[in-house]
């Protein structure tokens, strides 16, 4: 995990470089945000040059602002592509219901456990946009889950040191497998109760979605 180049631009960019790549990863793209943050505090214990406190804040206010644009993403571009394209890709207005329906009911774990889990961490903030998740629900737990995440592996790394890649890599793939099974139920669940969803969906968001009637 720890990685020379990053080491580069910690020492060039310090706290910046952590809150950038943080940032990047949280809005939508796929980039080494967490690499960073380990790397960063694994640093910060080795040679002292960064302080760990601010290696947390700058991930942590990364991945807050990050999903707040990758919110807005999802929100304004996310949801009007999948309005006029969802068709092709069957994804008409009934799906994405149920998909609104979802992330009203359990948008707030998806938003916070997913920082945790490498995929999700990288696409919740968009697809609760274009869910159109309430934004104070969304912007309270996306700051927990920064929060949280930055602090436990910041901490982490810090005291563990280099042992984190030993202990680290562990962790991901504790965290990847419970994650993909949370995954796998929960097609399998959507797939077997599809039909109920759509019903419960459609009573929660009667007639037309916006932009569905033009």
């Amino acid at each position: 995990m720890i990685d020379s180049g990053l080491i580069h631009l910690l020492t060039t960019l310090g706290y910046v470089a952590v809150a950038l790549f943080v940032g990047v990863e949280s809005l939508g793209v796929p980039f080494p945000g967490e690499t960073m943050l380990i790397t960063a505090s694994v640093f910060a214990g080795g040679t002292h040059q960064l302080s760990i406190a601010g290696v947390i804040a700058a991930a942590a206010a990364g991945a807050i602002v990050g999903n707040l644009i990758g919110f807005g993403i999802g929100w304004f571009g996310g949801y009007a592509l999948l309005r006029r394209f969802g068709r092709f890709i069957r994804l008409d207005e009934s799906s994405l219901k149920v998909g609104r329906y979802i992330f009203q009911r359990q948008g707030a774990k998806v938003v916070f456990f997913g920082r945790f889990v490498a995929i999700l961490r990288t696409y919740a903030a968009f697809l609760a946009g274009v869910n159109r998740m309430d934004p104070r629900r969304f912007a309270v737990f996306s700051v927990a889950g920064g929060v949280c995440w930055a602090a436990l592996w910041g901490v982490v790394a810090y005291v563990l040191g280099a042992e984190i890649s030993r202990v680290g890599t562990a962790l991901e793939i504790t965290f990847g497998i419970i994650g993909g099974l949370l995954l796998i139920l929960s097609i399998l669940f959507v797939r077997s109760h599809v039909s109920r969803l759509r019903e419960v969906a459609e009573r929660a968001h009667p007639g037309p979605l916006e932009g569905f009637s033009d």
